[in-house]
């Protein structure tokens, strides 16, 4: 026969209530010291296992963000940011623009940490519960195109439909070819007004006809992604060659080695 409480774990674990399992006993031994009434006691494993949850919940999405793990809020330069970009930078991480279904447009020159910004931006989300996709443009074009080629288009629009946030980092950089336009353009149609998508860009709008070809879907294109989204221009000097730059100084500044 097996023993009552090795019968209740059993139980609270087909529930799917681990921390209940793994927590019970020392929070009924506190319970039982401190004199707790039942509803105490309940109450503290309930908000346990949600905690725990939580927390599980949040390490499964940054797993499947592929977002880089270095490129967090933490190790971003604010201080290099525009002051706009700096005072908006809270609200953005908050993510009231993703419960709304808005877009995020980051705009510069290569090197003026777009990638870091937005990059950082999606971890927040994460923290906050959303699930977010980090995906280079190129690499989104092509996943797209192999599942047009083998008839599961439709599967891998539903699959990315899932992530309240689509991060497309560097859509500049993508081959000008009609079938990669076409896919890209699907895509931002489906998600046109239902979920969001994060774009970072070194191209402005006026330069958007080298990624979709033709005029008219150029103009759709970025009427569908402007109608609803935050625009942030990055301009001022390279962060990666100011950087350089200190490296070199650094190196040239430090005494020789013997």
């Amino acid at each position: 026969m097996i023993p009552e409480t090795a019968s209740l774990d059993l139980k609270l674990r087909s529930l799917k209530l681990p921390s209940f399992v793994s927590q019970r006993a020392e929070v009924a031994a506190r319970a039982e010291r401190e004199g707790w009434s039942f509803e105490r006691f309940l109450a503290t494993l309930v908000e346990t296992e949600a905690a725990d949850r939580q927390r599980r919940k949040i390490t499964r999405l940054l797993r499947q963000s592929s977002l880089p793990p270095d490129k967090t809020l933490a190790t971003l330069k604010l201080e290099l940011l525009p002051t706009s970009i700096r005072r908006m930078l809270p609200t953005l991480c908050d993510g009231g623009f993703v419960d709304k279904a808005e877009n995020l447009l980051a705009f510069g020159l290569p090197g003026r940490g777009k990638t870091h910004l937005v990059a950082a931006i999606g971890h927040e989300l994460v923290m906050r519960g959303f699930s977010v996709l980090f995906v280079a443009a190129y690499a989104l074009v092509q996943r797209l195109l192999v599942s047009r080629k083998t008839f599961a288009l439709e599967k891998a629009l539903k699959d990315l439909d899932s992530y309240d946030v689509v991060i497309i980092d560097d859509i500049g950089y993508i081959q000008q070819d009609r079938d990669e336009m076409e896919v890209l353009f699907t895509f931002l149609s489906e998600r046109y007004e239902r979920r969001s998508v994060i774009i970072t860009s070194n191209l402005v709008f006026s330069q958007w006809d080298k990624i979709f070809k033709d005029p008219m879907t150029t103009a759709a294109a970025i009427d569908r992604i402007v109608h609803h989204a935050t625009i942030l221009e990055m301009p001022g000097p390279s962060i990666r060659e100011n950087e350089a730059l200190e490296r070199v100084r650094a190196q040239s500044t430090s005494p020789a080695q013997p």
